[in-house]
């Protein structure tokens, strides 16, 4: 029989991809946790992982066990935490993750707001890339994100709080900034500063580059939004932002591009997930903030 405790040390292995390390995670001896997988190997008569001098892997049987253990973890603690949600709002957590832009202009305001109306939640703000924070909720690492994407992933529910415009970001002396719009053709003639992979940033950049036939001409990489706005200032590199981003900076000049380029952005959580009663209540304080 399957025991709750065994699937726990097994994923911190796979995790730690060690059993030293997953000990050290776990707070445990390392023995038992050596004891506690082989007792498992066992109780399945399978081999987990193949031990090798540089480490461990997963045998064909331990992958299978794998996709079982987060499943079965996952419910174990969404039940957790539902058999809590019979405390009411007096405690909870929102974890949540937040593109780099919307983390700096768009979301404080409504985060010191909702914490103002729930004194006694307590809130995780992660700031990551847009596909990072897909699989942070598929992995159940936060609870909820901002994700800008066309076709939400099919395990995640989704709802639109913010449409908003991409705009060329571009120095008050830029050619550019003279002209009511940039075309696409000019913006992409231009040095470039942009985020890494896996921003939604990068993501629409990316997209607007392969439909217009036009390579990124990379100048800086960086998820720095000061060091951003910081070179277009300068004069180093022009970019692309929502126009809130510079909302702030009264040197920058915003344009939109001659084809508008619009975004939905979404929160999201996992579909077959719990959604506790502290979620629930910062999605709805969301929304009911937040224009579409």
């Amino acid at each position: 029989m399957l025991e709750i405790k065994a699937l726990r040390y097994f994923l911190a292995v796979v995790d730690e991809n060690g059993f030293t390390a997953a000990a050290r995670a776990l707070h445990v001896a390392q023995p038992a946790v050596s004891m506690a997988i082989r007792k498992l190997e066992e109780t399945l008569e399978l081999s987990l992982f193949h031990r090798r001098e540089r480490g461990i892997e997963l045998t064909d049987e331990g992958r299978v066990l794998l996709e079982h253990a987060r499943r079965i973890l996952q419910a174990v603690t969404d039940a957790e935490l539902e058999m809590n949600e019979l405390h009411g709002l007096g405690r909870g957590e929102v974890r949540i993750g937040v593109p780099s832009m919307l983390g700096s202009y768009y979301f404080p305001p409504i985060l010191m707001a909702f914490r103002h109306r729930y004194p006694n939640l307590q809130l995780t703000v992660v700031e990551s890339g847009t596909r990072k924070i897909q699989q942070m909720i598929s992995d159940g690492e936060i609870d909820m994100g901002v994700i800008v994407t066309d076709t939400p992933p099919a395990d995640l529910e989704s709802h639109i709080f913010l449409r908003d415009q991409m705009m060329a970001i571009l120095p008050h002396d830029h050619p550019l900034a003279q002209q009511p719009s940039v075309s696409f053709e000019a913006f992409f003639a231009e040095d470039l500063v942009v985020f890494k992979q896996g921003y939604f940033h990068r993501e629409v950049l990316d997209r607007l580059a392969a439909a217009s036939h036009s390579p990124l001409k990379i100048g800086f990489e960086t998820n720095l939004l000061p060091l951003i706005k910081q070179i277009v200032r300068q004069g180093f590199a022009i970019s692309t932002l929502l126009e809130m981003a510079i909302a702030d900076a009264s040197d920058l000049v915003a344009r939109p591009f001659a084809e508008p380029v619009w975004l939905d952005l979404s929160i999201a959580w996992r579909k077959d997930g719990y959604l506790s009663r502290a979620n629930r209540a910062f999605v709805d304080f969301l929304l009911s903030h937040t224009r579409t």
